[in-house]
This record gives C-alpha cells, sequence and structure tokens, in this order.
C-alpha cells in the first residue's frame, strides 16, 4: 500500500512557472550542471544541446473530470513492455506536476549527473508500472520538501481546493498543467502524467533536430484544439557556467602560450633554432619541447604547436612574430567578451535566489502590522475611499463606519502620546 503523502509533508503544494524557480528546484535535487532557460520565440532554432522541453498551459474544464481520458488523434503506447521500460509516471499526488515534468526528462536522459536522490528513485522504479512510479514520486519526502519550499505561500492557503492539476497561479481561477516533451530512441515523447499512457509522435525528419519537431508539435497545439496565447515553453539545457568556464580557462591558456612564444622569441633571437611553426593535428611528432596551444573554436582536442624562429626565416604554413600579436590582441578580446558571460550567468543564479526569497516569503505578518500603524495614525479610512471610487465598487456602511471610529481611536491614543 502507498504511504499517505500527508503523513510525509504538508502536501504537495503549486508552483508557478518560472526558469529560475525549475533551475533552483534542480539544485534542491541534487542535479549538477543543468538549468532551466524559458524559450520565447517558437520560430527561433535553439542552441547547444536540449535535454527536453517543459511546457505549461491551460487545461481545459472538460479534461478534468477523469484522470485516464483517451482524445482521440492521440497515439498513446501502451506496450507494457515499452512503457515500463522509459520514465513516464502517472501524477498520483495533486499539484505535483511541476516535479513530474522535470524527472520526466531528467530521468529519461543518460547523461545527466542526477545526485543520490534521483540515483535511488531511477535505480528503484526500473521496471515499474506508470501508478507504481507516480506512487514512488509522491512518496519521496527529499522531492516533496524541495518542491514546497519554493511555493508562495498563497499557494499552501489553496491546498485544500486543489483540483489535482497544477497551477499558473498568474492566472487567477483557471488551472493551468506542466507536461514534457523528451527524444527517447529517436522518437519524440510527451510525457503527461495526468494520461494513461505517453503519447508517440514519432521520428524526426532527417537532417532536422528533435526540437525542430518538438516545436512545430507544440505550435500546432496551441492554434489548434487550444487555441490559447496563455502558455509557457522551457528547455532543460547543460549549464551554461560549465561551459564558460572551460572555455575561459581553455582561452587563458592559449594567452599563457601566446605571451610565452612572443618572449621565447625575444630572448633567442638570432638562434639557430628560431622558428615559428604551426602544426594543427592530434599528434605531434618530430618537434622538441613543443609549446601546445589547444584552439578555442574546435570542439575537438587539436591543438597548435608552435616553434620560434627569425621572423625572416619563417618558412610555409608558420606564424610570424606579428602574427602571434594579432592572436594575442585577438585572445584579450575573447577573454573579455566570456568574462562577461560568465558574470552575468553568475549574476543570474543569484537573481533567482533573490526572486525565490520574495517568492516564497510570508508577507501577512507584515500587511497586518502596516494596516494596524496607518489604523492608529488615523489614515486608513482616507486611504480606503479613494480606492473604493476609482474601483467603482460599494464597501457596506459598518466597514466605512468601523474604519472611521478606528481612526478617531488612533489619533486620540497619538494626542495623548504627545501631551504626556
Amino acid at each position: 500500500m502507498p504511504l499517505d503523502i500527508t503523513r510525509l509533508t504538508d502536501g504537495w503544494l503549486e508552483l508557478e512557472s518560472d526558469p529560475g524557480l525549475f533551475t533552483l528546484l534542480l539544485e534542491d535535487f541534487g542535479v549538477k550542471g543543468v538549468q532551466v532557460e524559458e524559450i520565447y520565440d517558437l520560430q527561433k532554432s535553439l542552441e547547444g544541446p536540449v535535454y527536453g522541453f517543459i511546457f505549461l498551459f491551460r487545461w481545459i474544464e472538460e479534461r478534468r473530470s477523469r484522470r485516464k481520458v483517451v482524445d482521440q488523434g492521440e497515439i498513446y503506447v501502451d506496450d507494457e513492455e515499452i512503457v515500463n521500460n522509459i520514465f513516464f509516471a502517472q501524477q498520483m499526488v495533486p499539484n505535483s506536476c511541476a516535479t513530474h515534468s522535470l524527472l520526466s526528462v531528467l530521468l529519461n536522459c543518460p547523461n545527466i549527473h542526477l545526485g543520490s536522490t534521483l540515483t535511488r528513485l531511477k535505480t528503484h522504479t526500473v521496471g515499474m508500472d506508470p501508478e507504481n512510479k507516480g506512487w514512488a514520486i509522491g512518496n519521496t519526502p527529499e522531492l516533496a520538501r524541495a518542491h514546497n519550499s519554493h511555493a508562495m505561500p498563497q499557494a499552501k492557503r489553496r491546498l485544500d481546493k486543489s483540483t489535482g492539476v497544477s497551477t499558473g497561479s498568474r492566472y487567477t481561477g483557471e488551472a493551468f498543467h506542466f507536461v514534457s516533451f523528451v527524444p527517447i530512441n529517436d522518437r519524440l515523447f510527451e510525457l503527461d502524467g495526468l494520461k494513461p499512457y505517453p503519447i508517440d509522435h514519432g521520428p524526426w525528419a532527417t537532417g532536422e533536430e528533435w526540437t525542430d519537431k518538438a516545436r512545430r508539435v507544440i505550435a500546432d497545439r496551441l492554434g489548434g484544439k487550444y487555441n490559447d496565447i496563455r502558455f509557457n515553453l522551457m528547455a532543460v539545457v547543460p549549464d551554461k557556467r560549465l561551459a564558460l568556464q572551460h572555455k575561459l580557462n581553455m582561452l587563458r591558456t592559449n594567452r599563457q602560450i601566446v605571451v610565452d612564444a612572443l618572449q621565447q622569441l625575444m630572448n633567442d633571437k638570432g638562434s639557430k633554432e628560431d622558428e615559428i611553426s604551426v602544426v594543427i593535428g592530434s599528434e605531434v611528432k618530430d618537434y622538441a619541447s613543443p609549446i601546445i596551444l589547444q584552439t578555442a573554436e574546435s570542439e575537438e582536442n587539436k591543438f597548435v604547436v608552435i616553434r620560434v624562429a627569425k621572423e625572416s626565416q619563417t618558412p610555409d604554413n608558420s606564424l610570424a612574430p606579428k602574427d602571434l600579436l594579432a592572436l594575442l590582441k585577438n585572445l584579450d578580446s575573447e577573454v573579455s567578451l566570456c568574462e562577461t558571460s560568465l558574470r552575468e550567468e553568475n549574476d543570474k543564479r543569484k537573481k533567482y535566489k533573490i526572486d525565490d526569497c520574495r517568492r516564497t516569503h510570508n508577507y501577512d505578518e507584515f500587511i497586518c502590522t502596516f494596516l494596524s500603524m496607518l489604523a492608529e495614525q488615523g489614515k486608513l479610512a482616507d486611504l480606503v475611499q479613494p480606492a473604493v471610487i476609482l474601483q467603482k465598487k460599494t464597501v457596506p456602511m459598518k466597514v466605512v463606519q468601523k474604519l472611521k471610529r478606528q481612526d478617531k481611536v488612533g489619533k486620540r491614543k497619538i494626542k495623548g502620546r504627545r501631551k504626556k
């Protein structure tokens, strides 16, 4: 029998669709080297690898009544062996679809550092059916605590009124739901925890990326039966800071190599071995004490071998001192650009944490104290009445009279303090 989730936590809370929130959630899960980015333009091609998409859309009313609704036209994979061998979990706990959407991407990608919690979950659920995988997620307290730590205080108040799907709380009164799009075995799958099976959208065309097909599927859906511009699309991608730091280290190494080569040229000027030869390849042969320079542009482990010589005696395929100086200037520019990009990414992470503190902080006590101070100073009624007029709403007379009485009491208190 599955455990009661309320015995483990206070219940799962609604989460907003925000790339900063999801990125911090990844860190809390123990995942390394991954971040979440928001996609603003469906028509724009994506740079770099993408592990999966997280799609938030408005949950249509007629689809809320039953969990296992099979829409016509959707191609479900109901083969038990296929379904159980991918990570597809039905959403058994209300309000957990944000975490479900992340796990559907992470646990179907073989090249991600999952951390101990998700590694244990993945190992434990191998071969399980979708329902039991859903209960495994719901009964993992580490996931519930991490999930709830990023929820707004209002989400806890709405917990008892939950519909079972998740939220875009910025759209008050309507339910929104997260699903994932993931490439599995060269086919595009849509993983929706409120569906009975994964949805197979088929392979992508030869010569295109899986992300191109995913964007087409999402665009068709938004313009078709959903016909709604209120949606959000996020991509689960490698941590940009790691790639930038690696590139920066390589550029700095290259710069030092060029500086050393120029210094050697100055020290050994006039030497018989004063030759600057450049060889790009995967092996070093017939070079005594070569200086190895990795190329910043190449993804392969290529390098440049430099030997110092007189400028007047430089052979073909060589770098003269003036070429080294030009290369040094170019490297300085690349280092500066890379440092700026890395600093921006680090600043973005700091902003994510600040925004998360603002999102999760309970301002109720501050608001109540502030209103009490206004009432004591006799200013509350004067502030409320103009706002009521602007909004063209009527306030019961007894409420207005109560505010005025509070203002009078507050004024008397202030006068009494002044006399003392």
